[in-house]
């Protein structure tokens, strides 16, 4: 099929489906995204398709019709991918977001998402043919006890989780001197279930009206949503295509919030009761070491004209949570 001369291709990505002109899609940038089936790599991937980008979204796991499935860890897999596709930028999502995979038993797990070998990693494959690296990375990174948080201020991580994935940018500035790390705090946004963010899981917490429910109030987050993080990822890949000098980047929502907090402001943001809610004000002896506060400064993104104005929390948390009320029909649309 052909128009003006042109070949037509049907191009599939996250969530569209598009026919396009061969001209036009050799033209157009190309980005892969890691972790493309999760909860970032899912925005990350409609960002850039509206942006008119060639969106190449590669998953393992959850790996679904329009998304490539690829073990990262297997380093002819990876190279095999990149000298296929020739992607202009890689962005890599694909990591383990739990906190509590922290104890030591669970280390060697966790590292292998957020940390692989160089020999074996995305990173490298992206240096040798010539891609922009972006690495996402966490506040977790840093210990929480003197925010705010630049970007060259020392890391000192205190679970498995921060450990890991600050590994992962040593290694991904080792293996790849271009590359860019970009720090974020905890994250929602549309979520397959509730329990996909550490922001939405609250939801089931506030439905337990019959009975009591305790929620940490000491450990000051940030939360912020995926939309916001995935247009900083394509206007710092925009950027850094033209200026190679951009290197660590912070992003965060500035509403400090508890969990408790987070867990008030649903109920309230739906009409729901919140008496049920407790504030629990002393860690838990047993629980996962967390940074009290790891709020991150985020100057050097404003400086750089790079920044978004966070979504906020209010407003975000109804886009996320409303197709998980038990009537939905209110804002039901064609979409969803």
């Amino acid at each position: 099929m052909s128009r003006a001369g042109a070949e037509l291709r049907i191009v599939f990505s996250p969530g569209c489906v598009q026919l396009v002109q061969e001209e036009a899609l050799d033209q157009a940038p190309r980005v892969l995204v890691t972790g493309a089936t999760g909860l970032l790599g899912r925005a990350v991937c409609r960002e850039f398709q509206s942006s008119s980008w060639v969106v190449i979204g590669v998953g393992f796991r959850r790996a679904r019709p329009g998304i490539l499935r690829c073990d990262l860890t297997d380093g002819d897999a990876v190279r095999g991918l990149l000298q296929d596709y020739k992607p202009d930028v890689v962005i890599h999502c694909a990591a383990e977001r739990r906190p509590r995979c922290g104890g030591e038993a669970h280390r060697s797990g966790c590292e292998s998402k957020t940390c692989t070998p160089p020999a074996h990693s995305p990173k490298e494959a992206a240096a040798a043919c010539g891609a922009f690296f972006l690495y996402i990375s966490t506040d977790y990174v840093f210990d929480g006890r003197n925010p705010p948080y630049g970007e060259d201020d020392t890391p000192n991580p205190l679970n498995v989780y921060g450990r890991s994935k600050l590994e992962g940018e040593q290694e991904t500035l080792r293996c790849c001197p271009g590359a860019v790390v970009l720090r974020v705090p905890v994250l929602f946004g549309e979520v397959e279930t509730v329990s996909e963010s550490a922001v939405t899981c609250l939801w089931l917490q506030v439905q337990q009206a019959a009975e009591g429910s305790t929620l940490d109030h000491i450990q000051q987050r940030f939360p912020t949503d995926t939309r916001d993080v995935a247009a900083v990822c394509r206007k710092l890949a925009e950027r850094a295509r033209q200026d190679p000098s951009i290197r660590g980047i912070h992003f965060s929502a500035k509403e400090q919030m508890t969990k408790y907090q987070m867990a008030v402001a649903i109920a309230q943001a739906f009409n729901l009761p919140s008496d049920h809610l407790i504030p629990l004000t002393e860690q838990p002896a047993a629980s996962t070491l967390r940074p009290m506060n790891s709020r991150l400064n985020c100057s050097r993104l404003e400086l750089l004209n790079l920044s978004v104005e966070a979504r906020p929390f209010a407003a975000a948390i109804v886009d996320s949570l409303w197709p998980f009320t038990p009537d939905k029909r209110w804002r039901q649309t064609v979409f969803h």
